[in-house]
C-alpha cells in the first residue's frame, strides 16, 4: 500500500471518528455442529497431539488417580478455585506470588475456559481455577485438565463461549502446544515464553 493510500484511509477514519459516525458489523450467526460430540473430542486429542502437548484421556472416576501420579514429589502451583475434590494430597497455593516465587515452582495445574478441536487449542479466561496469567507461562510445566464437555469444534464456537469473559475484561490466553520458536535457521527451542511442557488431561 502506498503512502498516498494509507493517508486517504486514514483521513477517512479520522473524520468518521470526528463526526461520531460508527460502521455497522453485521455478525453471522455461528453455525452449530454437526457432528457427533465424541467426534469432536478425538480431533481436538489427536490435533492438541500433534502441536506436542501430552494428551491423557481418563474418565472422572480416574482423575484424582491421574494427577497424584502426574504431580508426585513436584513442586505444584494449585490456583484458589480449582476443583477440590480432585486433588487429593495437592494443597491450593494463593498466587500471590512474584515472578521469582512462580520461577521455584516445578508445575502448575490449572482448569481451563474452552478447547477447540479444529485447533488443538486450549483457552484460558483465567478465571476460578486457572489463576493470573504469570502462572500458566512461568512454571516449566502446565498441567491442564479440560473437560469434554468444554470442547467445540470451531474458532468462532470458542468465540462466542468466551463472550463473557472478554466482556468482563478478563485476559485470554491461547495455548497450542508447549511454548516454542525457532531461530532464522529453523532450530527449534521450547520453553522461550513459557512451559516447555504441556499436559492435557481430557476427562471424559
Amino acid at each position: 500500500m502506498g503512502n498516498e493510500a494509507r493517508l486517504e484511509i486514514l483521513t477517512r477514519i479520522n473524520r468518521a471518528t470526528a463526526a461520531g459516525e460508527r460502521p455497522q458489523v453485521e455478525r453471522t450467526a455461528v453455525p452449530a455442529s454437526v457432528r457427533p460430540h465424541a467426534e469432536i473430542v478425538a480431533q481436538f486429542a489427536e490435533y492438541a497431539a500433534e502441536y506436542r502437548a501430552e494428551v491423557h484421556r481418563v474418565s472422572e472416576a480416574e482423575l484424582a488417580a491421574l494427577l497424584t501420579k502426574l504431580l508426585a514429589a513436584q513442586n505444584v502451583l494449585v490456583p484458589e478455585g480449582f476443583p477440590a475434590q480432585v486433588l487429593l494430597q495437592l494443597t491450593p497455593r494463593k498466587p500471590q506470588a512474584t515472578h521469582a516465587d512462580l520461577a521455584a515452582y516445578d508445575a502448575v495445574l490449572t482448569t481451563c475456559a474452552v478447547a477447540i478441536a479444529e485447533t488443538g487449542t486450549v483457552v484460558l479466561d483465567h478465571g476460578p481455577g486457572q489463576g493470573r496469567r504469570a502462572l500458566t507461562l512461568i512454571p516449566d510445566r502446565h498441567i491442564c485438565v479440560v473437560r469434554s464437555e468444554q470442547v467445540v469444534e470451531s474458532v468462532p464456537q470458542a468465540v462466542a463461549a468466551l463472550q463473557a469473559a472478554v466482556e468482563a475484561g478478563r485476559p485470554l490466553t491461547w495455548i497450542s502446544g508447549p511454548s516454542a520458536t525457532s531461530d532464522i535457521e529453523l532450530s527449534r527451542v521450547e520453553g522461550v515464553h513459557g512451559p516447555r511442557r504441556l499436559e492435557i488431561v481430557l476427562v471424559e
